[in-house]
């Protein structure tokens, strides 16, 4: 799992890098013989690109640092936590709703992928089966009763 995550960081980090080394100069120096750079709305167009992309390549070296330290074994086997599968039975509503918990890079919330850093990510880490669990959203107050637990070490091995 932090094999793709990693690769995906890493992919962005490429891309970015290459603008910032090849894209944004050519860009700066075609605004640049444009002439007055205080009034050149191309130049500045360019140099605020050029913030953005430092700024953007920044955090994702980060990210890519805190992935590297994940540490698979430490993480608890009988709670949720990052990787795993959980069976819950929403209380207002009636019914059951399945959420795995993963990395802001790999949470689709369509698709039942929700960061650990999500409200309800957040709100479901270190349960057990059996615990309800009161959550503050955005849209208000949701109750839980965690009725099925698959801890990441619970799940097969998948080919990274």
């Amino acid at each position: 799992m932090t094999i793709q995550i990693k690769k995906k960081l890493e992919d962005e980090i490429r891309i970015l890098e290459y603008e910032l080394k090849n894209d944004l100069p050519k860009e700066l120096k075609k605004a640049a013989a444009l002439g007055d750079l205080s009034e050149n709305a191309e130049y500045q167009t360019a140099k605020q690109r050029q913030e953005i992309v430092n700024a953007k390549l920044a955090h994702l070296r980060r990210r890519l640092a805190e992935v590297a330290l994940i540490n698979f074994d430490k993480l608890p086997t009988d709670k949720a936590s990052y990787g795993s599968t959980v069976v819950l039975y929403d209380v207002q509503k009636g019914t059951e709703i399945t959420y795995k918990l993963v990395s802001v890079e790999e949470s689709d919330h369509q698709k039942g992928l929700i960061s650990t850093t999500s409200p309800i990510g957040k709100g479901l880490l270190n349960h057990q089966v059996g615990d309800a669990v009161r959550i503050t959203t955005p849209g208000g107050v949701k109750e839980f009763e965690i009725l099925k637990l698959i801890t990441i070490h619970d799940q097969p091995e998948t080919a990274e």
